[in-house]
């Protein structure tokens, strides 16, 4: 139960870094809204997300003490950050940056926590280093599931402005998105991809960190 807990932490970590990439990242091309809103913040409970972030991981952390196998099939996320693209110069590019800031974050912090892993077991701390690993993991996992192509995920922002999917359209998908991610992610294939970037990606910032 510890352990599950230590990961809901991490979770929450990840989740605020990653909307607060978003929102500074839409400040920074010309929409103010989440500023204003105060979500260019690094504070955790300005991002979360009722069922996301809150009751969603802390089931299935709680569930973990159970079944781990089970638990592996929730995932947590954050409240999606306010943005108005009819403020960016050119919508299409904008939206786009802004859908990839997040999951581009989780990248930054997967490194950093890599970083922090080989310092703490350099000085002798290696179960702090376990966290810091796992906290790895976790964003680049968040980072692979973010950029499935469902709304509302950020994956689906990318994939619409590529096939310039009409904003009726995109609107349309997003009613039945959450539906469409959980039972996306009780397809095999799914988890197994979901997985096997996360694998990949994390031995390839392993070994840069490790090389340096």
């Amino acid at each position: 139960m510890i352990d599950a807990l230590i990961g809901y932490i991490c979770l929450l970590i990840v989740i605020t870094f990653h909307e607060w990439a978003h929102a500074w990242t839409a400040w920074k091309l010309g929409d103010p809204t989440a500023r204003l809103e105060g979500r260019v913040s690094l504070n955790p409970t300005v991002h979360m997300d009722p069922i996301g972030t809150v009751a969603l991981p802390l089931f299935a952390a709680a569930l973990s003490a159970v079944n781990p196998a089970m638990a592996g099939f929730i995932i947590g996320w954050g409240r999606p950050v306010p943005v108005d693209p009819s403020r960016f110069r050119n919508r299409r590019l904008s939206d786009t940056l802004v859908s990839l800031a997040g999951p581009g974050m989780n990248i930054v912090v997967a490194i950093g926590a890599l970083i922090l892993t080989r310092i703490l077991l350099s000085v002798g701390l290696p179960s702090l280093a376990q966290t810091a690993d796992l906290l790895a993991v976790i964003s680049l996992l968040l980072c692979f599931f973010n950029l499935i192509p469902i709304p509302p995920l950020d994956g689906s922002h990318v994939f619409r402005h590529m096939i310039r999917m009409p904003e009726e359209t995109y609107l349309a998908l997003s009613r039945f998105g959450l539906l469409l991610i959980i039972v996306a992610l009780q397809i095999p294939l799914v988890r197994v991809l979901l997985h096997g970037a996360t694998e990949f990606a994390y031995r390839l910032l392993y070994g840069v960190v490790w090389a340096v």
